[in-house]
């Protein structure tokens, strides 16, 4: 806001002085230095509604905090637990062990060891 003032006032000072120069200082303002002068007015009037504002109180942090929408609770999770007891929740997938698995290997390659031996016969 302070620097549309100060923009403005530049622009009225300039034509001011043109003013001045071409006419006098009693001749009658123009039509844009007119328009730079109201314009000013309505920027000034801004400015100071502006600072009213600022200086009216704010809310605190715990009233905003107390005027937050929070939503009251549903029966949903309710709900949710009858639809859980109706289903029964299924086991995990037996997996087996790091020694279950090379045991598992060690006895298969026993076993094809063990083949290899059987005598030929034809």
């Amino acid at each position: 806001m302070a620097k549309r003032i100060a923009a403005n006032g530049q622009a009225l000072h300039r034509a001011m002085m043109s003013r001045m120069e071409t006419g006098g200082a009693n001749a009658q303002p123009s039509e844009a230095e007119s328009a730079l002068i109201e314009e000013r007015r309505l920027l000034k009037e801004e400015r100071d509604k502006r600072r009213a504002q600022a200086l009216q109180p704010r809310p605190s942090a715990l009233d905003r905090l107390v005027r937050t929408h929070r939503p009251e609770a549903k029966d949903k999770p309710k709900a949710r637990k009858e639809s859980q007891e109706a289903h029964e929740t299924k086991k995990p997938k037996p997996r087996r062990t790091r020694a279950e698995k090379h045991a598992e290997k060690a006895a298969a390659l026993e076993a094809a060891r063990r083949s290899a031996k059987k005598p030929a016969t034809k």
